[in-house]
């Protein structure tokens, strides 16, 4: 009997299981995203600290100029969990919409559940 829910098995279904399927999110656009928000942070931390004229010794002097990076490992285990965030907040936002009766997953259904998700996370 074919269940027209919103809601559907995660873990496997005809296709074959979640896992089966390549993570649809890039590790080199997340490197990027990562990157912009590091020199993002960088710019404003010096804004903030461009009243100060004194030359600091030793390994904050390093640290200012050092660059922030991530290793492939950690970039892939970031798009894994963006996987699993993004995945975890459709499912909630089905079972709400399902609740209301809708067939659509619209943007009030995913406001709902954006507190109790990060939370979790």
């Amino acid at each position: 009997m074919p269940s027209h829910s919103l809601i559907g098995t995660t873990t496997t279904n005809r296709r074959g299981s979640m896992e089966d399927y390549p993570n649809p999110f890039n590790p080199e656009t997340i490197h990027e995203l990562f990157k912009l928000v590091w020199s993002q942070t960088n710019k404003a931390r010096a804004q903030k600290e461009g009243g100060e004229t004194e030359l600091e010794v030793g390994a904050a002097a390093s640290k200012k100029t050092r660059t922030t990076t991530a290793n492939s490992n950690a970039l892939k285990l970031s798009c894994e969990f963006l996987r699993l965030f993004v995945t975890e907040a459709v499912q909630r936002a089905a079972i709400v919409a399902e609740v209301e009766g809708s067939t659509q997953i619209e943007g009030t259904h995913l406001e709902r559940i954006l507190p109790q998700l990060l939370l979790d996370f």
